[in-house]
């Protein structure tokens, strides 16, 4: 429902940012799609290398990931006179921890779709020159017209991404 609601939002011009919330630290418990109810996803996240932990950790995880594609495919199939509304939208999904069995932020997973990127491709961004997270940011500010020569602790705009 929060999906159909976004593509609406947007396809309606009614918002032009949306904030979705994947529950994660104060979870009681996540279900997952075939009715079952498993531990709370940040105990889960502590795994310890505990097999049924990380086993849950992956389902929860593809669980995710299954409703991101549903909403990328929702905007993907809005036709607009200048394409799809997935090509005016740019889509951000990430998570605060690269490890959260350590709470180590580093190596951060993150998704960009949409918003005329380059998309198709994986860019792995340097873990010893710690580009942060904020040249991001400060690249989608630059693809929607806003010239900026800083967004928080940015030190320039990603290469690869138009």
């Amino acid at each position: 429902m929060m999906n159909d609601m976004s593509r609406l939002a947007f396809q309606t011009d009614s918002t032009r940012v949306i904030t979705l919330f994947l529950g994660s630290v104060r979870t009681p418990g996540v279900h997952l799609a075939d009715g079952r109810t498993i531990g709370g996803y940040h105990n889960i996240s502590h795994h310890g290398k505990d097999e049924k932990k990380l086993k849950q950790l992956a389902e929860i995880e593809v669980g995710q990931m299954e409703l991101l594609g549903e909403l990328l495919e929702d905007l993907k199939d809005v036709e607009e006179p200048d394409g799809t509304l997935l090509d005016r939208t740019m889509v951000l999904y990430g998570c605060h921890m690269g490890d959260a069995n350590i709470h180590n932020n580093k190596n951060l997973p993150i998704i960009l779709a949409g918003g005329g990127f380059r998309h198709g491709q994986h860019l792995a961004f340097s873990q010893h020159n710690n580009s942060p997270l904020a040249n991001l940011y400060l690249s989608m500010l630059h693809n929607i017209g806003l010239e900026t020569d800083r967004f928080a602790s940015s030190t320039g705009t990603l290469t690869g991404l138009v």
